[in-house]
């Protein structure tokens, strides 16, 4: 029992961090303001839209995975995109990353249960880089200004270099400790 209560991350502590990161953000926005005056104001409004969508979507966000944690069996993760899922969880990343129109912060807390769950992270770092960069109602649009060929091109180096940079991530990660953190953060992180 007390192995468990000494990982638990500290309330106070993370109270602490996030003090001093609205401290630093106050102080950039300052040092921002008193050096460009005239771009201050443009600043404050796009820092404002974004936090205004985080508020409006983050809530939703952690109650679907919340049901996600329920609903999904560990098993299936394992399965479907854990170490040993081959190049069908690597698909599977792909098309999952493919589908959603949000912003790509509400993926974060998906990426997260999944790697609870067992998904590798090659697995998870593709979903991130699909549902950023390789979006279907992203792709329709490009197809749309720029033409099939470009689309098709930029759609597959994206692609490869998606790849290619979870496979590092997978080689540099050591699983075991970004396990531990994962589960220190604790529920809904």
């Amino acid at each position: 029992m007390k192995k468990k209560e000494q990982n638990k991350p500290d309330p106070k502590n993370k109270f602490k961090k996030l003090l001093i990161i609205f401290a630093a953000i106050i102080i950039v926005f300052s040092l921002l303001t008193i050096l460009y005056p005239e771009k201050s104001a443009t600043g404050r409004e796009i820092s404002f839209n974004y936090l205004k969508e985080i508020v409006l979507i983050f809530p939703a966000v952690l109650v679907l995975m919340g049901l996600a944690d329920v609903w999904i069996p560990q098993d299936k993760v394992e399965k479907y995109l854990g170490n040993n899922s081959g190049l069908k969880g690597l698909l599977l990343s792909i098309f999952m990353g493919t589908l959603p129109t949000g912003p790509v912060f509400i993926a974060f807390p998906l990426a997260s249960q999944l790697l609870k769950k067992g998904a590798s992270i090659m697995n998870v770092v593709v979903l991130l880089g699909a549902w950023g960069s390789l979006k279907l109602t992203q792709i329709g649009v490009e197809i749309h200004f720029l033409g099939l060929e470009f689309a098709f091109y930029r759609v597959m180096l994206t692609l490869a270099g998606i790849i290619a940079i979870g496979f590092l991530t997978s080689l540099l990660t050591n699983p075991q400790k970004q396990q531990r953190e994962i589960n220190q953060a604790g529920p809904g992180h």
